[in-house]
């Protein structure tokens, strides 16, 4: 017996590197196809592909400059700093470039004064290393740097390690840390000035869409009347999905007011950024609501599907009924996510689709009177999803409130 386990095992411990082999090459794999994708997608069409290659190149072009002009032109043998600081402002709106630009900089100026400080009291630059780089530290987490406290300690770091510390030295450092920010805020807001449009339609447009998805995803469970444990956790997590882009919609809308500060006029025309309008952000709130609705229903039909909680699921007939009207108001939802992305040229909502949402409404209104004789659950199940989905019709099709 000992034997055998002792085979078992040595094939187990033959087949593990085997097997994280496989999952290594396999993770390589996968990692170059998404470059692949992204490469093709930068190459096709506008999109945040393309926008994070432009940004790319304009930080690398951004820190060549300040090369030439501090290290080539003015005849600076150290022109490390002007280069460093252009590469990290080339951020990702001219307003985030400005900001940061002024906490670097205020960092940059304490770093280097503080070591230049430590450097005259202690006379060695390890002393001074010592007593300046844990205050900087500290300093680093304020929030007034923001994300920029950093370079402070990273500042002390370079003017000390120079071996060179005087006022004109500090002068020095601060002047090249000053031509840096000027370059790097310059080339973002002259070269392709980012406007972030596109992630809110993209987004909005994602909203109405994937919950059409999800809701013909419950309609035809229902249908097959594959309600089970399975089923139920597919959609809470479709409905998690969608809850995840609603987050990066009210992200993007924030990036997109963001980006078009300091960038209207002359500027703006600089970059070929979308002509159409964004929709409003009372669009946002709208599918909000529609994503909550959808959220509800789940929710709903999860606890029917349980067997040890009291509310029970209703008939087939009238589930079939439902199926068929969670279908329609799939059928707008996406309808809208097509009218958002053809700039509110979409095709009108169908009469005929009007029509039979109207007939199946009325029809499972009766079926739940029916179900008022056989009990309270099955009643009050029926009764919650038929007010789900007058919610949802509702937000998929405002001029369908009140009918």
């Amino acid at each position: 017996m000992t034997g055998v386990t002792d085979g078992v095992r040595g094939q187990t411990d033959a087949a593990g590197p085997t097997a994280r082999a496989a999952r290594a090459v396999e993770a390589v794999r996968r990692e170059a196809r998404a470059v692949q994708r992204a490469t093709r997608a930068a190459v096709r069409e506008p999109g945040r592909e393309r926008d994070l290659v432009v940004q790319s190149l304009k930080a690398a072009g951004a820190a060549l400059l300040a090369w030439l002009v501090a290290g080539v032109w003015l005849g600076d043998p150290l022109a490390l700093m002007a280069p460093w600081v252009a590469l990290v402002l080339v951020q990702a709106t001219v307003y985030s470039s400005l900001v940061q630009g002024a906490r670097q900089f205020a960092a940059i100026c304490v770093g280097t004064l503080l070591a230049s400080a430590a450097q005259a009291l202690t006379g060695d630059t390890t002393g001074a290393l010592a007593l300046s780089i844990p205050v900087l530290m500290l300093l680093a987490n304020w929030h007034r740097f923001g994300d920029q406290g950093i370079y402070a300690a990273t500042t002390a770091l370079f003017t000390l390690a120079s071996g060179t510390v005087s006022a004109s030295a500090v002068g020095h450092r601060v002047g090249q840390a000053a031509l840096g920010a000027v370059i790097g805020v310059a080339v973002n807001a002259l070269v392709l000035p980012p406007i972030h449009l596109r992630d809110v339609r993209e987004n909005l447009a994602a909203l109405p869409r994937e919950a059409g998805d999800v809701l013909h995803t419950v309609a035809a469970d229902l249908r097959e009347n594959a309600w089970d444990a399975r089923s139920t956790a597919g959609w809470l997590s479709a409905s998690a999905r969608l809850e995840r882009r609603l987050d990066a919609l009210r992200a993007a809308r924030r990036w997109s007011r963001e980006s078009l500060r300091l960038t209207s006029g002359p500027l703006r025309a600089l970059h070929r950024a979308p002509r159409a309008a964004l929709p409003p952000a009372d669009e946002d709130e709208r599918f909000g609501r529609l994503t909550g609705h959808v959220t509800a229903l789940i929710r709903t039909l999860t606890v029917a599907a349980d067997e040890n909680r009291t509310p029970a699921p209703p008939d087939g007939r009238a589930l079939g009924s439902y199926a068929r009207l969670l279908e329609l108001i799939g059928d707008a939802c996406q309808a809208e996510a097509r009218r958002l992305l053809d700039d509110g040229a979409g095709t009108p909502e169908d009469d005929r689709a009007e029509e039979a949402r109207r007939e199946l409404h009325r029809h499972l209104q009766e079926e739940l009177r029916e179900h008022a004789g056989q009990g309270a659950a099955p009643t009050a199940v029926l009764g919650t999803l038929l007010l789900q989905a007058e919610n949802l019709w509702a937000e998929a099709v405002p001029d369908a409130r009140g009918t």
